[in-house]
């Protein structure tokens, strides 16, 4: 098909998630044919920079030569088998290296396809973990303001994003909230702690007067991803360790998007020398090549369903691809290129690079703020700027100068590939600036 037939083809049949397809139909048109490294080839010709690491789950760049190999090797021997009463070699061999690498006594890996499943097994994990222990009265969740934790109901009710999931709110049961510990201003600003110190001393009253019924706490790590890039201090993840133990609620740590090297260490999680008692992991343990994801619980939890019961103690979930083959394999090759990178160690003078970046771009007039953790780096466009409308406005603009880059709202963001080189990088973070700087001074 040609460019125009594609388009005419995707407008009328392919229904496009989180978009608007008014809007979509009316604006520029971007067709991804193949990619590589760091880069994307459109369908009509054109070469761009993936600057979010198509949707924060492509660690390793593109078309990895060993993961391409690993993928095609296991597809030829065993492409699927049931987990239930049975295994695997591929699934036992990542298990294994899983519960190595997370930190602490997290040893027990659950398998599932994608971010929301892993959080709804996370969440039955709790329920049941306290019903095990006598205490089936603690069955209730609580979560942060704009958190996310995926699109399946029981994910909604723990990470509702007001923007995304109004129209099922009716459906699902909430969780206690908490206060978010961001703040909208620069990175390591005085306000920024401050405003994690407000946030926990509200948490801390919410969890104890709660705290006979609630099953877990539940957050995404340093960077609440979906509600905006919202970064905020390590310090938090402390004090809700802290909390949790305090009062008999356990912790679900969701790094779906933060694992494997983004944040700056392996895990988010380590900046605050906490270990979680379930950890959620998706996105680039596959290095983003296919569908996996394993929520990985302590051997506090896990023993509970081990003890002899008058009737069995099943953990009753499971999906079709749960410990897939051919997944497992893709994502043992991907944590082999991680260790041979040096990830993230290699990536030192890249976070640096990005957040000089960032600090680059926020000294133009309608940047309202800007802060930057690992290889994450995000800006805000003021009110006075014109917000969401201009930087959906940047973001085209810096499409048609050959970085692709997707906005959150009146949120701009680079989330690149780890194995992004200073080059490629620096590239990406010129094209972003020239975007800004022109749409901008238009305003």
């Amino acid at each position: 098909m040609n460019i125009d037939t594609l388009r005419a083809s995707d407008n009328k049949h392919f229904w496009h998630p989180y978009t608007d397809q008014v809007t979509f139909e009316a604006e520029p048109y971007t067709c991804i044919e193949r990619a590589e490294g760091v880069y994307l080839y459109t369908a009509d010709g054109r070469k761009l920079y993936d600057g979010i690491a198509s949707w924060w789950a492509v660690a390793l760049g593109h078309s990895h030569p060993k993961i391409i190999a690993a993928l095609t090797e296991q597809a030829g021997i065993l492409q699927h088998s049931i987990v239930g009463n049975m295994s695997h070699p591929k699934a036992v061999e990542l298990a294994e290296r899983l519960a190595t690498i997370a930190p602490g006594d997290l040893n027990h890996c659950y398998f599932a396809a994608d971010g929301s499943s892993a959080t709804e097994a996370a969440l039955k994990m709790a329920v049941q973990y306290w019903a095990y222990q006598g205490r089936p009265k603690k069955t209730r969740f609580v979560g942060l303001d704009e958190g996310y934790h995926g699109d399946t109901l029981g994910a909604i009710g723990v990470g509702y994003v007001s923007w995304f999931h109004e129209p099922y709110a009716a459906l699902v049961k909430p969780a206690l909230r908490g206060p978010s510990p961001f703040a909208p201003c620069d990175s390591g600003s005085p306000e920024e702690e401050a405003a994690s110190d407000t946030a926990f001393a509200v948490m801390e009253r919410l969890v104890a007067s709660h705290a006979d019924e609630i099953a877990a706490l539940i957050l995404e790590p340093l960077c609440q991803g979906a509600a905006g890039i919202r970064i905020y201090p390590p310090s938090y993840l402390k004090k809700i360790r802290r909390l949790c133990d305090e009062h008999d609620v356990l912790l679900i740590a969701d790094e779906i998007a933060v694992g494997f090297g983004r944040t700056g260490s392996t895990f988010a999680c380590d900046q605050a020398g906490i270990v979680p008692d379930i950890l959620c992991l998706g996105k680039a343990l596959t290095a983003g090549y296919l569908p996996m994801s394993v929520a990985i619980a302590s051997s506090r939890i896990f023993d509970a369903f081990r003890r002899p019961d008058t009737k069995p103690r099943i953990f009753f979930d499971g999906h079709t691809y749960c410990g897939n083959p051919i997944t497992s394999a893709v994502a043992l090759a991907a944590l082999d290129v991680m260790v041979e990178a040096g990830i993230p160690e290699s990536c030192g003078e890249r976070f640096k690079q990005l957040a000089a970046g960032m600090e680059r771009i926020s000294a133009l007039p309608g940047v309202a703020y800007q802060k930057s953790l690992g290889l994450i780096g995000m800006f805000a466009i003021s009110e006075e700027a014109g917000g969401a409308a201009t930087a959906r406005v940047i973001s085209i603009k810096a499409n048609e100068l050959g970085l692709f880059v997707r906005p959150l709202g009146d949120v701009l963001y680079l989330w690149p590939p780890l194995t992004s080189t200073e080059k490629e990088l620096a590239a990406m973070l010129d094209m972003l600036l020239e975007s800004t700087e022109r749409v901008i001074a238009k305003a």
